[in-house]
């Protein structure tokens, strides 16, 4: 009983902070589109005007909620520092602490069975919780160093190497853990970095203007260009890391035998039409961006749909020792079936699961019941036969056989 309250209480915790951690990272990401949407739009003021004059780079009129808006932007600093000044930083910090949080919860708390895949990597969850942790703090170094290089100069160049590093540690990854676990450490270490940027970068450089302004001295430019540069590297790591955080519900994806390069694909169609609408902010209006995106994504579903699973029991007619045909093999019988999934997975899928972690079925799928059985028949064929990523980390060791049995059972009507 005292298990069963902790794991209940594990899963209370993870709903609490995976709220949390939806709710801040829309207030950060949002914050983060409409900076650089602004950044991008704003226009300059007409030479020698009253705003030129005062140090405006370029302004804009909105009109939204009933009001009109008539932001500005300085080129450095206004001549004096305003009485209230706001900033963006709680929903950086917020969204990584509780990203972290998740991580421990349904990540670390039971690494065994989350992260470790015998048929991948031989490690201890205490070794691939060690491979995790690493990869975060590893991220943040290089990308930092990169960006304080002379290639943190060349945007486009820049870019690149990030991009063929991401790939490559998501490479490393799906060799060492469970490619959930992969892909999700993979987002983890993009956020690390986006939230880097903020607390190491963006925001002390811009006290750093704060307070050369109220020692009266003239701000360096060169906080306010730094910053700019991490923040849009921030906008352009949105739409990976916004598809790994939903990439778990989605095991065609990180099943799949070249995951990293899944991956590495839908990342590059997220950046590419990120690209565009960072071009569109600035009037430019380049559709070869998006199509490229939407090509991207519809190869990888070509790619990876999945194939004819070949019937087991479906070997027409067989010659016998007379010459004779002889009937095909039967589907196996029901009660076989049942067997392999009370053995198998009703220590997770059922009303009181006995697997240690889990105080309710993962996603209230219950395989206790012939009924139930029948009912999820075509998800336990798809989990268990097509993507094989069920029992979850193959705790249970389900064989090659038993999925055969189970193929040729759903084949064969699932009776």
């Amino acid at each position: 009983m005292e298990a069963l309250l902790v794991s209940y209480g594990i899963e209370w915790a993870n709903l609490l902070v995976r709220w949390l951690h939806l709710i801040t990272g829309i207030a950060w990401i949002g914050a983060s589109f409409y900076f650089v949407w602004l950044d991008n739009s704003i226009r300059p003021p007409k030479p020698g005007s009253d705003l030129a004059k005062k140090g405006v780079s370029g302004e804009l009129w909105a009109v939204h909620g009933g009001g009109f808006y008539n932001p500005q932007k300085y080129l450095v600093a206004p001549a004096e520092l305003p009485e209230e000044l706001h900033w963006f930083k709680w929903e950086a910090y917020a969204t990584w602490i509780t990203g972290i949080a998740m991580l421990f919860i349904v990540y670390y708390f039971n690494a065994s069975a989350m992260m470790v895949d015998k048929s991948v990597a031989n490690l201890s969850g205490l070794e691939a919780v060690g491979v995790g942790i690493g990869t975060l703090v590893a991220g943040w170094i290089v990308y930092d160093l990169l960006c304080k290089s002379p290639l943190g100069k060349k945007e486009g160049l820049l870019g690149l190497v990030m991009f063929v590093f991401i790939v490559a540690v998501a490479y490393m990854l799906t060799h060492l853990l469970s490619g959930r676990a992969a892909y999700i450490h993979v987002g983890a270490m993009i956020g690390t970095i986006m939230v880097g940027n903020v607390l190491m970068v963006i925001i002390p450089g811009q006290r750093k203007l704060v307070e050369a302004m109220k020692e009266g001295k003239s701000p360096d430019p060169i906080h306010g260009r730094k910053g700019k540069q991490r923040s849009v590297h921030n906008n352009y790591f949105t739409l990976p890391i916004l598809f790994i955080m939903i990439s778990n519900h989605y095991a065609m994806t990180y099943t799949h035998a070249y995951s990293w390069l899944v991956l590495a694909a839908i990342m590059a169609a997220g950046v590419l039409i990120r690209h565009f609408f960072n071009l569109r902010h600035k009037g430019k209006v380049s559709v070869g961006y998006p199509i490229a995106g939407v090509f991207l994504l519809l190869a990888v579903a070509v790619a990876i749909a999945p194939r004819p699973v070949a019937p087991v029991a479906a070997a027409a007619t067989t010659q016998n020792a007379e010459g004779t045909a002889a009937a095909a093999p039967a589907a196996p019988d029901f009660a076989k079936i049942q067997a392999i999934i009370t053995q198998r997975c009703a220590s997770c899928h059922s009303d009181k699961p006995t697997q240690a972690g889990f105080a309710t079925a993962p996603a209230g799928m219950l395989l206790q019941t012939p009924e139930l059985i029948h009912q999820h028949a075509a998800k336990v064929f798809q989990r268990a036969v097509q993507t094989k990523d069920m029992p979850l980390a193959n705790m249970t060791q389900m064989t090659d056989e038993e999925r055969a049995e189970i193929a040729a059972w759903f084949q064969a009507g699932a009776k």
